[in-house]
This record gives C-alpha cells, structure tokens and sequence, in this order.
C-alpha cells in the first residue's frame, strides 16, 4: 500500500495508519477510501492527493 499526499496542504495519507478519526480504519488502501472522505487538515476531496 502506498502513500498519498495532499497537493494542497502537504498532508500525507498513510494506510497503514488510516485516518480513524473520521471514520477511515488502520490498513485502509487510499483507493478504497469513501469518495467522500476529504482531507482532514484542509478539507479537499481525494481528487487533490497524488501517490507519494
């Protein structure tokens, strides 16, 4: 599973971590992410990261 960044703020979506916090379970890849899902530091949608 690879790293996703955001392009906007530099934030850096891990799987192995997941994003718990809103609702995204450690050991999600960014692929099955919700669509809805948005950065949690700047709030834009998953079309603005970029495989790290």
């Amino acid at each position: 599973m690879k790293n996703y960044v955001c392009d906007v703020c530099g934030y850096v979506y891990d799987p192995t971590a997941g994003d718990p916090d809103n609702g995204v379970a450690p050991g999600t890849a960014f692929e099955n992410v919700p669509e809805d899902w948005v950065c949690p530091l700047c709030g834009v949608g998953k079309d603005q990261f970029s495989e790290e």
